[in-house]
């Protein structure tokens, strides 16, 4: 491999492929190099949402999710981007008041949300059981296949993609399987769970999921359906999770999930696991027991201490940047990551504040600087 690039991404995720993407766009060469492991962008659910867990994530998924509706007018059918919107569903009282402080929360920043009473939500949704309090409505939300958009943001002809592994950095070089050393100015780690097999300081953990799709049942269910319980038990961040969440496919079918664990490091399909996160969505969505499922598996999600990803140049690693850690919201916040970071590789004006996702918060300060 002879190529000359100015730019080299570890990674052909979703979020390896949307920085590509905006480096192309400016003229750079670009080499995206991936080893052809499976990657959380095609285990995952597609599921673009803004989240509030703190404003940092507020910011950055609400400007993404902006970035993917203007991407979706180009975007190729095949990506199957729709902005079919978000219910979040309260089974009680207390789950109810959740859903109107995230409501009075994301009205302050200009979302398109509304509050439904149960009448208003079974009008909505009938195939959701009877008795639940209501829901939250965020509109602008959407899904994607994420493999098929990852695709389209690589093809552009400054970007060159190439299935190989790398094994070292050494500076400004890496090292490939076959020996090979490539050299850039920039090198952009962006291989999820993988990044520290190279990086081994940095604080990524591996956070298990488990996902079910059923067979075509068109019509059943209009919006993604999510439990507000997903808050608080999805996001555990110490032992084992389940949270009902169901997501309409262009295709009919329904993609189920969501699961989430530490303790597991195979990649296999656990049965209790997946009977359990099963349970919970039948609970919302008793219909589910009677349809069909065609396929099961799991993926990990990379996951750092504080529920943000790492964006910005390695501090202890000139010319090694860093675009990993977001857990499960990667889909949904590429764009703004590959904004984020180009702005500071090119020392612009970020669209975001950057501080709250630089590496510098666990990693430490460049001791020449």
């Amino acid at each position: 491999m002879s190529l000359k690039a100015d730019v080299i991404i570890i990674g052909a995720g979703i979020i390896g492929a949307a920085c590509a993407h905006e480096l192309a766009k400016r003229g750079l060469r670009v080499l995206v190099l991936d080893a052809g492991r499976r990657a959380a962008t095609a285990a995952g659910m597609g599921h673009l949402i803004v989240l509030d867990d703190n404003p940092a994530e507020l910011a950055l998924s609400q400007y993404s999710l902006q970035r993917w509706r203007d991407w979706g007018r180009e975007m190729p059918e095949d990506c199957a981007y729709r902005q079919n919107g978000t219910l979040w569903l309260a089974a009680n009282a207390e789950e109810m008041a959740v859903a109107e402080a995230k409501y009075q929360a994301l009205r302050e920043h200009g979302l398109d949300c509304q509050l439904l009473g149960a009448s208003a939500l079974q009008m909505t949704e009938p195939e959701l059981r009877h008795g639940l309090h209501g829901a939250l409505k965020v509109g602008g939300d959407g899904i994607l296949y994420a493999p098929n958009a990852a695709r389209w943001l690589l093809q552009h002809p400054n970007i060159v993609q190439c299935t190989a592994t790398v094994t070292d950095i050494d500076e400004r070089r890496i090292r490939l399987d076959d020996g090979q050393w490539l050299r850039a100015e920039t090198l952009i780690l962006a291989n999820g769970i993988y990044a520290r097999e190279l990086c081994p300081e940095l604080p990524i953990q591996a956070k298990k999921g488990h996902l079910l799709i059923t067979d075509r049942y068109p019509a059943r269910v209009s919006h993604t359906l999510v439990e507000l319980g997903y808050v608080t038990s999805a996001h555990n961040a110490s032992g084992p999770s389940v949270a009902a969440n169901i997501q309409p496919r262009p295709t009919g079918q329904l993609l189920i999930g969501a699961s989430r664990q530490f303790d597991s490091k195979s990649s296999e399909v656990e049965p209790l696991m997946l009977a359990n996160m099963l349970r919970r969505a039948v609970d919302y969505m008793p219909g589910l027991a009677g349809l069909n499922a065609i396929r099961a598996w799991t993926g990990f999600r990379a996951a750092t201490p504080d529920g943000l990803p790492l964006i910005g140049e390695h501090p202890q690693r000139p010319g090694l940047w860093l675009a990993v850690g977001h857990e499960g919201l990667g889909v949904t916040t590429a764009p703004g990551t590959a904004e984020l970071l180009v702005a500071q590789l090119f020392s612009e004006t970020a669209p975001l504040t950057p501080d709250a996702y630089l590496p510098q918060r666990f990693l430490g300060a460049n001791p020449c600087l």
